[in-house]
């Protein structure tokens, strides 16, 4: 097992990253009430709930479960006021836990309700998807999406710890395996050509679900990411990097219906439409872009979206989360692996780069 820190000053959390971890030695300091409430799905659930459920008890804590349907179509107020019915119905206080067992619509689902719930409780994540481990478990995003737009409703909540179990990847569909390589891949261009490199000489391996592979890839992603959160937590500035592709991405979610295409598949269809971009705008080569789209194909990952009309995608990138005094800000490459936020673009270059990344009629 290996263990790294998100560094917050006094609510500084550990990430323990291993195969077949121990919850319940690894969760007991990190569980303050008597009361625990495991959020999960009806996928998750029957493969790992109950084992959670024993290790909690055998602390002498009282569990309770949530259990929502499987999908980000669901990642929205009427499902999150479920978590809510659970809490008051067990007669929950607020020295309670909340624990999320599952992938990134329950982490930032469980996350919200433990944010938003007698105005903030404890909070655990237990993800269970790649993309959950490498990304959303970390940092403490958490929210809901609206049909405007994509995690526009949640809070920042910090987890007390986080455990990303290699071995609860074996039971991940190979689609969902890939999608979440998307944002490993997205740490290495925003800011690490050595990592990128290592991607390279074993994307076959992470493809192929190699514990000790995902294992690497995991802790250098999670690294990464708290090295960022612990400048910048609140998102207003570096932070902001790690959006890299999800100004295009979310619009494409947004457009073909949550859950239609998943977040990690239109993260790399982003990418490489952010790519495109800095290199018309003569910031990257033409053989960086290459290099760009090689990665995300070989993790089985898609380099264009369906055809989206030019004037729905724009207004749906106008509800970023990342659009300050009504302009536009993006994050594009000014080298592989050196990324930046930037309002100084070119709108006729960036509505090229949208359309040159569409299949074609």
């Amino acid at each position: 097992m290996q263990t790294l820190y998100v560094e917050l000053g006094e609510r500084r959390y550990p990430i323990f990253i291993g195969s077949d971890l121990d919850p319940n030695a690894l969760l007991e300091p990190y569980i303050h009430g008597r009361q625990v409430m495991i959020v999960s799905n009806e996928t998750v659930a029957p493969l790992y709930l109950a084992r959670y459920v024993a290790a909690i008890e055998a602390l002498g804590k009282t569990v309770a479960t949530c259990i929502l349907p499987d999908g980000e179509k669901y990642k929205n107020i009427e499902h999150l006021n479920l978590i809510f019915d659970a809490l008051l119905a067990s007669g929950f206080n607020r020295d309670c836990t909340v624990l999320a067992l599952g992938g990134g619509v329950i982490g930032d689902m469980a996350g919200f309700a433990s944010a938003c719930f007698q105005r903030g409780v404890y909070f655990i994540q237990v993800p269970t998807t790649l993309l959950s481990q490498v990304d959303s478990s970390v940092g403490g995003k958490t929210g809901i999406n609206h049909p405007l737009g994509k995690n526009m409703i949640g809070a920042f909540q910090q987890p007390q710890v986080v455990l990303a179990d290699m071995s609860q990847l074996k039971t991940l569909p190979a689609r969902e395996l890939s999608a979440g390589l998307a944002e490993v891949i997205k740490y290495a261009l925003l800011g690490d050509t050595d990592f990128l490199t290592w991607l390279e000489q074993h994307i076959d391996d992470l493809v192929q679900g190699d514990e000790a592979a995902l294992a690497e890839a995991v802790y250098r992603s999670c690294a990464h990411k708290a090295r960022i959160v612990a400048n910048d937590e609140k998102e207003q500035g570096e932070r902001a990097l790690l959006n890299l592709g999800h100004t295009f991405g979310h619009a494409i979610e947004s457009y073909l219906g949550y859950g239609e295409w998943l977040h990690g598949e239109a993260v790399a269809t982003g990418m490489v439409m952010a790519a495109d971009l800095s290199q018309r705008m003569g910031w990257i080569s033409a053989e960086d872009l290459a290099r760009t789209k090689n990665i995300i194909q070989r993790a089985n990952l898609p380099i264009v979206c369906p055809q989206i009309p030019l004037d729905d995608f724009l207004a749906y990138m106008a509800h970023d989360k990342k659009v300050l005094n009504g302009q536009l800000r993006l994050v594009l490459m000014q080298a592989v692996g050196q990324a930046i936020i930037t309002k100084t673009f070119d709108v006729e270059l960036m509505k090229q780069a949208i359309l040159a990344n569409q299949e074609q009629a």
